[in-house]
């Protein structure tokens, strides 16, 4: 609170003006302009980055066919440009556009309504715990509805996908492997998301508070604490992502056996047999390198979202 005068028959009197936090959202902020603030941020994302997100996938894939044989991010970029063309980088990206928007909005809005009941807007304090437990329950609601999007979406980036449609996609899938294909690695998914919402929204919220400790709106703040925490988090949780990853395309795979994977044991399994521990982070450049701006565009545009819709009350 802080104090304002104001001139009444000439004298000055003080009047109690209300003042919020920025990290805070003010009391009149709305479910719905936070929901928008979130889909503008996750469809920004997942849009800009798709084609490292594509390659991410093709580097991923165990035993994929002859021509899907990569030795790096390099190697992946020209090939698929050069035998594939350049608009192949963005197969399946209408699958991630659709499914981003919602899910992002619930992301969001759950990360916030969380973050204040638990009190992690209260003070200058550093509060880990309900920045974890918020990202954790943020990534829980909104991987429920992703995930059957990010399936399709994967089913059409590898290399040889016969899909060009996500109608064509999702009926193939659904006819030939049914419901449960669209769910099969949501426990997995989950495995992997949690942790990694948990570590990078607490990393995200510590940055923030050590780099912008007067936690107002600051566009560089926002970008370079969400690259250097996506990048943190998503180091860590490589391995669980290459799991995931096998059992999303095992449908499309050639070996017997992973095509029957049907959970997150059997499919590290399977990967430790095949390609010993080192399997478990194929594809950590190129994730690393798609998380950081990934998150840094994420955040940034959730955060300059966020300060519009408070300046616009504020109007």
């Amino acid at each position: 609170m802080q104090a304002s005068l104001q001139q009444t028959m000439g004298d000055p009197v003080p009047v109690a003006v209300e003042e919020y936090d920025y990290e805070g959202l003010p009391p009149n902020f709305t479910l719905v302009e936070n929901m928008a603030a979130g889909a503008f941020a996750g469809i920004a994302e997942h849009t800009l980055m798709y084609p490292f997100d594509l390659l991410k996938t093709r580097l991923q894939v165990i035993n994929p066919s002859p021509g899907g044989l990569y030795t790096g991010v390099s190697n992946a970029l020209s090939t698929i440009s050069k035998a594939e063309g350049v608009g192949s980088l963005w197969r399946g990206i209408s699958s991630v556009v659709l499914g981003a928007g919602p899910a992002h909005a619930v992301y969001f809005a759950t990360y916030e309504a969380v973050k204040h009941a638990m009190g992690g807007n209260n003070g200058n304090e550093h509060h880990p715990l309900a920045a974890a437990t918020s990202g954790a329950c943020a990534t829980i609601a909104s991987d429920a509805l992703m995930n059957p999007f990010d399936v399709i979406k994967q089913r059409m980036q590898v290399h040889g996908s016969v899909y060009r449609s996500i109608a064509q996609c999702t009926k193939t899938v659904y006819r030939n492997e049914g419901l449960a294909a669209f769910y099969v690695s949501y426990p997995t998914t989950l495995c992997m998301t949690v942790p990694f919402t948990a570590l990078q929204f607490t990393a995200y919220e510590s940055l923030s508070k050590v780099i912008n400790p007067g936690k107002g709106y600051d566009p560089v703040t926002h970008c370079v604490s969400g690259a250097l925490a996506g990048a943190f988090a998503a180091g860590v949780t490589t391995p669980l992502d290459v799991i995931k990853t096998l059992l999303q395309t095992r449908g499309t795979a050639r070996d017997a056996e992973i095509r029957s994977a049907k959970g997150l044991v059997r499919a590290a399994s399977i990967i430790k047999r095949q390609h010993g521990y080192a399997g478990f982070f194929r594809g950590l450049r190129p994730r690393i390198i798609t998380t950081m701006p990934s998150t840094a565009i994420c955040w940034s545009s959730y955060e300059m979202a966020k300060a519009y819709f408070i300046r616009h009350q504020d109007d």
